[in-house]
């Protein structure tokens, strides 16, 4: 049991020294944006966030259900 704790331990604590080393190494310490909506591919294929695609479904159909406010 103990040995299966300190792996586990081992291995978190290495995850976090990569992501450490990430953050250290990046301009300003920041990520990019993985939203969809701030893809440049991703608005060139006409991808959207599943809600906006909701959102104009919504709209083109009559029997559609309406949003609240």
């Amino acid at each position: 049991m103990m040995e299966i704790l300190l792996i586990s331990t081992l291995i978190i604590a290495i995850g976090m020294a990569f992501f450490l080393v990430k953050v250290f190494f990046r301009k300003n310490g920041t990520f990019s944006s993985q939203h969809i909506h701030d893809s440049k591919a991703m608005r060139e294929r006409g991808i959207h966030c599943v809600m906006d695609q909701d959102r104009e479904m919504r709209r083109k159909s009559r029997f559609a259900v309406k949003e609240r406010a």
